[in-house]
């Protein structure tokens, strides 16, 4: 009988073997690429102006929802009727520090989408029929579906008690917010004027040459202003926690959030420790929430949320209300399992290579590494390379992460709950400090 052959560990070289982003400017616009030499292009603008930055609440979904609608060159409805002549995609999307304006599109027809980008930066008129008919419609509808979601609203509630203004502003503007006069046209397009300049966007083309997308950007994205009268600010990230609970009809969910660093192989590991979702077919996997889900019937998440100058380790627990309770006991008990050296060495060398996995893939993914190269650029900061992520995990042992866990049960949690109060535990009956 023939041996199995043996599984052999990929290399760091290897993992770098892919294409690579180059950076470099033009038209004193920040620019990075890598080319796969594929038949299709992404290119991205990535805008320091997440609701982080944002100096009234609604300023970033407004400018999302702004965006490809009609400039002083090209109506929406040509804009439209262009794009798809073209076969291209066109979408907009926000996070807490960026927000991101995007083409996908045949590679041959770059020069068009990279006109159609500095247009919308340079040439977007805010109107107030827009506005009124579109614009705020949609915003209205973003609120509805972040409100019908109680573990959406459990992690926005997490943000805001963890870290209260900057990256705790809310993904989404209350309903309260146009009536109190925060939003509308004017404040839209004046904080336009102060984002869309060139020290604070970066474009990011995957599937485009550092020749080609340099020659069109410094084309069209001349006329990007190189500065605004009013500076983008946002005051150093300060972690204070505490806790908030929402009386909600919708639905159950607790999230339990701990401060980790901007940077912390250790926390994503920890954070792929915990899990809370399978990731082999009709198995519940490794993770401890995994095996806790199995049994309380509730959904469980955690991930490690990293920011410019901080970050977040959350766990995430949606279900009806007693099966969330059960979890978020189990959740806490889980935590100090691993914090007391409880858990085996085998589970956190599962742990290492799926948080490895995570980063790398995210690496791949068009979508996600057109975000993080952007974000480091506005950042003033130049992207990681797939082999340095790789390195870094080489230093995490068993004993790292067991001190990570233990710190933060130490040290003071975030706990948001949204649903029946009544049956939903208290972070004090969890056992944590708030």
């Amino acid at each position: 009988m023939r041996s199995a052959r043996p599984i052999q560990a990929r290399g760091f070289a290897a993992a770098a073997s892919g294409p690579s982003f180059e950076t470099y400017d033009a038209a004193g616009v920040k620019v990075a690429s890598r080319d796969g030499h594929g038949e299709t292009s992404k290119l991205a603008v990535v805008v320091k102006a997440g609701t982080r930055y944002q100096p009234l609440p609604g300023l970033t979904v407004g400018l999302e929802e702004f965006a490809f609608k009609n400039t002083s060159k090209r109506s929406a409805l040509r804009i439209t009727r262009e794009t798809e002549l073209l076969g291209g995609q066109l979408n907009a999307y926000h996070t807490r520090e960026a927000l991101v304006l995007e083409a996908g599109f045949l590679r041959e027809d770059l020069p068009y989408f990279a006109e159609l980008l500095a247009e919308v930066l340079t040439q977007t008129r805010y109107t107030t029929h827009e506005f009124h008919e579109d614009v705020e419609r949609a915003i209205h509808l973003k609120q509805a579906k972040l409100a019908a979601n109680p573990a959406a609203v459990s992690q926005d509630a997490a943000h805001t008690v963890a870290f209260h203004s900057g990256l705790g502003s809310p993904m989404y503007p209350s309903s309260a917010t146009s009536t109190k006069g925060y939003l509308d046209e004017y404040s839209i397009a004046a904080f336009a004027e102060q984002v869309y300049t060139k020290p604070n966007i970066a474009l990011v083309g995957d599937g485009a040459s550092q020749g080609a997308l340099s020659q069109w950007a410094s084309k069209f994205f001349n006329e990007v202003p190189a500065s605004s009268q009013q500076a983008v600010q946002s005051a150093a990230t300060t972690y204070y926690g505490g806790e908030q609970r929402i009386e909600g009809s919708t639905g159950n969910a607790i999230t339990i959030a701990f401060p980790t660093a901007a940077s912390s192989p250790e926390a994503s590991v920890l954070a792929a420790l915990l899990g809370g979702q399978s990731t082999v077919k009709w198995s519940p996997g490794f993770s401890l929430l995994a095996k806790i889900a199995a049994s309380s019937g509730a959904n469980a998440v955690s991930s490690n949320l990293v920011y410019s100058d901080a970050g977040l380790l959350t766990i995430t627990l949606s279900g009806s209300a007693a099966s969330v309770r059960q979890a978020a006991q189990e959740a806490v008990k889980a935590l100090e399992s691993i914090a007391a050296g409880s858990v085996s060495n085998e589970d956190i060398t599962k742990a290492i290579a799926k948080a490895k996995f995570d980063v790398l893939d995210q690496t791949q993914s068009s979508k996600e590494s057109i975000l993080s190269v952007g974000s480091a650029l506005v950042n003033g900061a130049q992207p990681t390379q797939p082999a340095t992520l790789v390195q870094s995990y080489a230093s995490v042992t068993p004993a790292k992460v067991q001190a990570v866990a233990k710190s933060l049960l130490e040290g003071k949690a975030t706990v948001a709950t949204v649903g029946d109060l009544h049956a939903l535990p208290y972070a004090q009956d969890l056992g944590l400090k708030v």
